[in-house]
């Protein structure tokens, strides 16, 4: 975090002088000392954020691929004319622990093309599909895999 509070120093600030390069280092310090002490920041959550990262990229990488492919059903489905759409509500719970990790799945479900999460009542999700085919294997997606690999 130190490194990033003082590469923003550096890029706001437009030049590199050796006064800019001191005083942002300065700077750069003291905000890292004030999050690690009024925070609840450390060294090791830092670390741990870093490790994570690489599920992260991963996961927004899905979350894309999913938005697109789901653009295109939802496209087949208003295009042709002759294919019944049957709406469907589905109900699932999840083993995700952290508020977040609900937060970004329930996210990533809405901005997914044909699905909205309507609902999140623990770890107890509803969503309305525009489809039944869209509502297949939802509990089970890569959605939820990474954030539990994420988790843990």
């Amino acid at each position: 975090m130190f490194f990033v509070f003082f590469l923003l120093w550096i890029v706001f600030n437009g030049r590199i002088t050796t006064e800019i390069v001191l005083f942002g280092l300065v700077i750069s310090a003291a905000l890292y000392w004030f999050i690690c002490k009024f925070m609840n920041f450390s060294l090791q959550r830092e670390l741990q954020y870093f490790k994570k990262s690489g599920y992260l990229i991963q996961y927004f990488y899905y979350v894309l691929k999913e938005i697109v492919l789901a653009n295109f059903t939802t496209m087949k489905f208003i295009c042709s004319s002759n294919k019944v759409i049957e709406p469907v509500l589905i109900t699932f719970e999840t083993h995700l622990k952290t508020d977040t990790s609900k937060f970004l799945l329930a996210n990533s479900i809405t901005l997914t093309p044909g699905t909205i999460t309507v609902s999140v009542d623990g770890n107890r999700f509803i969503v309305h599909c525009l489809d039944r085919d869209l509502a297949e294997g939802i509990e089970t997606s890569v959605f939820v895999k990474l954030l539990e690999k994420i988790e843990n």
